[in-house]
């Protein structure tokens, strides 16, 4: 009963950004479940090695090089993807960007890459499998926003409205499809020590007042996202849609 609710036997997963950190992390738990997996990134080089990594654990494992922020890659890497191995079940939008600056100072290039990468992205792929988990009806999108759907930070603004879009992204999107079978959800990590945040985590005068805020008082692994990812993945959740999942050791119900 449990191992039929929570394994992911017979499905295909696609997982945007998954090349290196938490994409990576996704993508081998998701195959650990049971499911063949498809990694998606722009560099051959890093692909390759990560589906060589992933395919050392005995899963089944696919490339997919596209950039989610052009329509014509997207449209044709998922035909392709459908035509070659079959109905994408599980999407995992998870391809995203920072960048760092005061609000005033802020370049208009990184506000349209933010707003393309992380908002525009998420779009065109969810668009383009979804149409095919309408036809097929039923698919689980599981959309990757953060702990700044809920709160700002300084430095990080326009960040901060591309993951509140996600959020309002998720709710619509899940709205409009669960007469589908189709479910849409969210994780939203707190900090969690990746590439992109080790700079973060590197800096002592941060670290202690980030651990001092929360309840968990350290920072998070990634592998502490994987409980809430199979959830939202599996069947044990055909009646959740529209949420995020605040994976955050506590901050959040802190502040």
């Amino acid at each position: 009963m449990i191992e039929k609710l929570f394994g992911l036997k017979g499905k295909t997963a696609l997982v945007t950004g998954s090349s290196q950190s938490l994409g990576l992390v996704f993508a081998k738990a998701l195959g650990a479940a049971g499911a063949r997996v498809i990694l998606n990134g722009r560099d051959k080089e890093k692909l390759e090695t990560a589906a060589r990594e992933v395919r050392e654990s005995g899963i089944e494992t696919y490339t997919a090089r596209f950039d989610i922020t052009k329509k014509d890659q997207v449209v044709d890497a998922i035909e392709k993807i459908d035509k070659d191995i079959g109905t994408i079940d599980i999407l995992v939008n998870n391809a995203g960007i920072q960048r760092r600056t005061k609000l005033e100072d802020f370049p208009e290039k990184d506000w349209d890459d933010l707003m393309k990468t992380n908002l525009k992205g998420a779009f065109l792929v969810t668009q383009q499998v979804g149409k095919r988990m309408i036809k097929n009806k039923a698919g689980k999108i599981i959309n990757i926003g953060s702990m700044q759907c809920e709160l700002g930070r300084q430095n990080i603004t326009p960040y901060s409205a591309t993951k509140g879009g996600i959020q309002m992204f998720t709710r619509g999107t899940a709205v409009e499809w669960a007469k589908y079978n189709i479910q849409v959800n969210g994780i939203a990590p707190g900090y969690f020590i990746t590439k992109m945040t080790k700079p973060l985590a590197d800096d002592k005068e941060f670290s202690s007042w980030l651990c001092a805020r929360t309840p968990a008082n350290r920072w998070g692994l990634p592998e502490e996202l994987i409980g809430a990812l199979i959830l939202l993945a599996s069947d044990a959740s055909s009646f959740i849609n529209g949420q995020m999942i605040f994976v955050d050791g506590g901050i959040l119900s802190s502040m």
